[in-house]
């Protein structure tokens, strides 16, 4: 998240630094200089930095081994023993900026990554007794390390025997369901499921021997900086230019996305409005050969990574790419396409009109995936400003009212959700913002305008977070919206910073670029003084979901910031007060306890809680299709929420995005299945129903109440 200021504190750093702030780098390799850059800027900028000591040693050792080898498929009780001798030592070996243990680690890894190559190529076409009372332990933290190679290579037999069972199982289960399936003995499917599962691990090993050094220095960097907090991390230069392009929904290049798919790089979207869309000649599942800047020589790109290969395949507006692709049909042809800014508009704001009839109607509703800005473009996009539109072509719609739905937005620009709040009150603070030994900054809206003065709903979900949470939050204490949504929003109260290692280090430009590090420097606080860290936004109208039972959101992380509270702020608007919301609640209550699909919603988040729990699984085909069949019993029931669409519900485009969205098909497909969804929107029925009684029971919306009824 950007906050104002930040490019006077970047200069400032980097003129500090510059001058020896940092000293030289006791290293000139690019991982000391990396980390070197990192560990500075935590120790300078972080909100809560903590001590370089054996806590932090431990906490490093113990995670990054849970992440390089999770499932206990590598190392063995003797490998740790032998990197053990530095558990307690990484604090040391982080502040001279050297690397025994992760060297050390490295060289297990790649002698037991064969191994394991070894012990799967062995085992694979082994047969399996499936009658067997045997079980297996999916929780790899309830399993112990292998304690020596002859048990980890048990443990991977175990592995493939639960991974061809499963096959096997599924199959069996597909067979009893149809009578046009091919009937097959148990042998027969057994060696069907070794051929698929062949194809699924050569893959995956390919993947393995794929990672490079600086992948796994990535992973390293990355335990030590989540040792701080979960979203302070690194981004490496790819990371960084992706994050930019999805914060900003702009970028530059031929307008298609890509994946691998073994050797090759594919081809698996075109994007509306690109180049390569306007083209006519890129397809969904055309692979690369080579890419060839104009004027240049062809570069091989056949069994070249796709983030080695990507940055090729961008490139500025006007420059021109030409790409051997090999085409399904076998046929290879060479396309010349002029690179362009592509915009990924389903990233961006958009709105529509629903109505269900003789109940609430013409009720206007916003989509906001993310606080997407392009901050470093004064031309860039803003959701702020988006957002301002559509309210505007709203109104100009005579809508009865509005819903704000950020369900699933994860957040993004702190401006912007400044500015955005704004919308809707006439001036005050928004948001309290605090660095570390520091009073709190208060954002405010300077604006005394109201775009917007009418019924106003706020949709939230658990992953509702950040930027969601700011303005959720200001919205229930200034009293101007009614909040909706399950238990509580995510509890991310924290404020991200990008910072460039290559501006903070002095010289060693063959090394460079280094990346960047995304640092949480502030916490955010409510108007009332309290975090939504932690503890996050609890709505106003609370409907069940599938996280009504369990803990979700930032207390599922580890080292995360706590939850506090600072002085509140005077506030206050006079533009809406709502003055029966216990009446509201008490309504939608009544509603839900008696919806069939708020119901099964409910019934599913218990289902969910009382699965979680289990990780223990039978390697007796017969125990486990009969599990299987009691879980598939228990979760048919829930088969039907978000199938049927909602009764009487009516939903249509604005006017004036008609000729926008008939402009090509893609655009029209993706407006078709995105009204689709929302016609089997439960939740949004209810929130039209909780709009309904805002309406009809706020003094401060009694016109609309009357316009409504006199139509009637």
């Amino acid at each position: 998240m950007k906050y104002r200021g930040s490019i006077v504190i970047i200069a400032i750093l980097a003129f500090v630094f510059g001058r020896g702030f940092f000293g030289q780098p006791p290293y000139e390799e690019r991982e000391s200089l990396i980390l070197h850059g990192v560990l500075q800027f935590i120790e300078q900028v972080h909100y809560n930095p903590k001590p370089l000591d054996d806590e932090f040693s431990k906490d490093v050792f113990d995670t990054y081994l849970e992440r390089i080898d999770g499932g206990k498929r590598y190392f063995t009780q003797e490998d740790i023993d032998q990197m053990s001798k530095y558990r307690l030592e990484l604090d040391d070996q982080s502040k001279v900026r050297t690397f025994e243990f992760f060297d050390l680690s490295l060289e297990l890894l790649d002698k037991r990554m064969k191994e394991a190559k070894s012990y799967y190529d062995e085992l694979i076409d082994k047969d399996y007794d499936f009658t067997l009372d045997e079980f297996t332990e999916l929780d790899e933290t309830k399993k112990p390390w292998a304690a020596n190679s002859e048990e980890l290579k048990g443990y991977w037999k175990e592995f493939l025997k639960y991974e061809i069972m499963t096959t096997v199982a599924r199959d069996l289960d597909a067979q009893e369901k149809s009578d046009t399936i091919e009937q097959k003995t148990v042998a027969v499917l057994e060696e069907e499921a070794k051929d698929d599962i062949k194809e699924k691990f050569g893959d995956w090993f390919k993947r393995l021997e794929a990672l490079r050094r600086s992948d796994r220095f990535e992973t390293y960097v990355g335990t030590i900086t989540n040792y701080f907090d979960p979203h302070t991390g690194y981004f490496n230069p790819k990371e960084k230019e992706d994050f930019d392009i999805n914060m900003g929904g702009k970028l530059e290049g031929i307008g298609a996305r890509l994946r691998q798919q073994d050797d090759y790089i594919q081809v698996v979207e075109i994007i509306a409005g690109g180049p390569a869309w306007k083209g006519k000649e890129l397809e969904v599942d055309d692979k690369f050969l080579s890419v060839t800047q104009e004027g240049g020589e062809p570069v091989d790109v056949v069994g070249m990574r796709t983030d080695d290969a990507i940055p090729m395949i961008r490139g500025k507006k006007g420059t021109v790419v030409i790409l051997s692709i090999l085409k399904p049909d076998g046929s290879i042809v060479n396309i010349k396409i002029e690179r362009d800014e592509v915009i990924i508009d389903e990233s961006f704001a958009r709105s529509a009109i629903i109505d269900i009839p003789d109940m609430i109607e013409n009720v206007g509703y916003i989509k906001l995936p993310k606080f997407y800005s392009s901050f470093e473009k004064e031309d860039g996009n803003s959701c702020a400003k988006d957002v301002a539109k559509e309210l505007e072509k709203l109104k100009a719609n005579n809508v009865n009212g509005i819903i704000l739905d950020l369900r699933n937005n994860t957040g993004g620009s702190l401006n912007d959700v400044v500015d955005m709040s704004g919308l809707f009150i006439e001036k005050g603070p928004i948001v309290q913002v605090k660095s570390k030994n520091s009073k709190a900054y208060v954002h405010s809206d300077t604006d005394p305008m109201v775009q917007y003065d009418g019924p106003l709903i706020v949709m939230v979900n658990t992953n509702s977070a950040s930027a969601s949470e700011i303005l959720a939050a200001a919205m229930q204490d200034y009293g101007r919206a009614i909040i909706i949504g399950g238990n509580s929003t995510f509890g991310k109260g924290s404020v991200q910073r990008f910072y460039d290692l290559d501006r903070a280090i002095k010289g060693n430009d063959e090394l460079k670029p280094l990346g960047n590090i995304k640092m949480s420097v502030q916490k955010f606080f409510r108007v009332n003084g309290g975090s939504t860290q932690l503890k996050g936004v609890i709505p106003d109208v609370i409907l069940p979901d599938n996280y009504s039972y369990i803990d979700a959101g930032e207390k599922e992380y580890d080292n995360v910031l706590p939850w506090d509270e600072i002085e509140a702020k005077t506030y206050n608007q006079d533009v809406v007060k709502i003055t029966n919301m216990s009446g509201i609640v008490s309504n939608s209550k009544k509603r839900t306890a008696n919806n069939d699909n708020f119901l099964l919603a409910d019934g599913r988040a218990k289902l969910i809680k009382s699965n979680r729990d289990i990780t223990k699984y039978s390697l007796n085909i017969n125990t486990f299709r009969a599990n299987r069949k009691q879980q598939e019993a228990d979760a048919e029931k829930f088969n039907s929420l978000f199938k049927k669409d909602i009764e009487k519900i009516k939903l249509s485009n604005l006017p004036e995005d008609i000729d926008y969205i008939n402009a090509d098909e893609s655009r029209v497909g993706r407006n078709e299945e995105w009204f689709k969804g929302l016609k089997k929107d439960f939740y949004l029925e209810e929130t039209l129903f909780v709009m309904k009684d805002m309406i009809e029971s706020e003094p401060s919306f009694a016109n609309i109440a009357d316009k409504i009824k006199s139509k009637g």
